[in-house]
This record gives C-alpha cells, structure tokens and sequence, in this order.
C-alpha cells in the first residue's frame, strides 16, 4: 500500500496526525482482546500472589494505560473517555482479557481498548513473571467498534 493511501501521512509523504475538525462528534465505542497464556502452576498460583491480585492491578493498569493512549501512540488523538473496562476470563491455558472503551467524540477509541487490553497483558505478565519466564501474550486484536463514519466492525469468529 503506498503512503498517500493511509490515513497519518500528508500529500508529501511525511507523517501527520489526522484532521478531525470537520467529523461530526459521535458516540463510539471499542472493544479489543488480548490473552496470556501460561502453564497451570502459574493460573494456580494466581490467587495466593505475594505481590497482589494480577488481575486487579492489571484491571487498574489498562484502565490508567487507555487514558495515556495518545501519550504512547504518537499520532493518537487526545479523547475524553466516558467509560473504559476491564475484564478477565481464567481459561485452563491462560487468561482472555476484554477491553471496552467509550466516548462522544469526533474520532474512535480502538487504539485506547487495545492499549488497554495489551497493558493489561504486561501487567499480568509482570505479576507473574517470577513464577515462570515462559508466560506469553499473544491475540491483541480488536474485537469490534462502533460509531463514527464508517460505522461498525464486528471481528467474524474464527473457523
């Protein structure tokens, strides 16, 4: 794909954040996936953790990281988030994590739902990490989006 076909580059070439000001403000929302997959002694550990409940401090990590999103994404736009959430499915191999983000807004929230999800991810890892350097995160990816002028996405479920 050639640089003028994408959306973050001038008619120069050069790198440019996107002009919104001309998008009408609208509700949008996104919700993204992660997974850290791990051996069952690590999953069985996770409750008795000496550093804390993993999954609350990565709750409060991807909550904190979808905030910071434009801080870390250098051509992100800076978004007043309504609603961001966080949450954990324990699997036998690993933990699914779902993002959700919100806001009224002229631009959408699927780079904060996945920098959530993903630092949610590196907490869990970080957390854990003691127990067995081999934990992988893996599948961040986003799930669905809604709102704004090319409307919604739903990911297809995989075959």
């Amino acid at each position: 794909m050639k640089k003028s076909n994408l959306s973050h580059y001038d008619q120069s070439g050069a790198a440019s954040m996107v002009d919104v000001s001309g998008k009408a403000v609208t509700s949008r929302s996104a919700t993204a996936r992660a997974y850290v997959s791990m051996p069952a002694d690590v999953m069985a550990a996770i409750p008795r953790n000496k550093k804390g409940d993993p999954l609350e401090v990565a709750r409060i990590a991807g909550i904190s990281a979808a905030k910071k999103t434009s801080e870390l994404i250098p051509l992100c736009h800076q978004l007043q988030l309504s609603h961001v959430a966080v949450e954990f499915r324990l699997e036998k191999a690993g933990i699914e994590i779902t993002a959700n983000a919100r806001t009224v807004a002229q631009t959408g929230v699927e780079m904060e739902a996945m920098t959530a999800a993903a630092v949610a991810a590196l907490t869990i890892y970080d957390m854990t990490k003691a127990l067995n350097k081999a934990i992988e995160i893996r599948e961040i990816y986003l799930l669905e989006k809604t709102g704004g002028k090319s409307g919604t996405f739903r990911r297809k479920p995989a075959k």
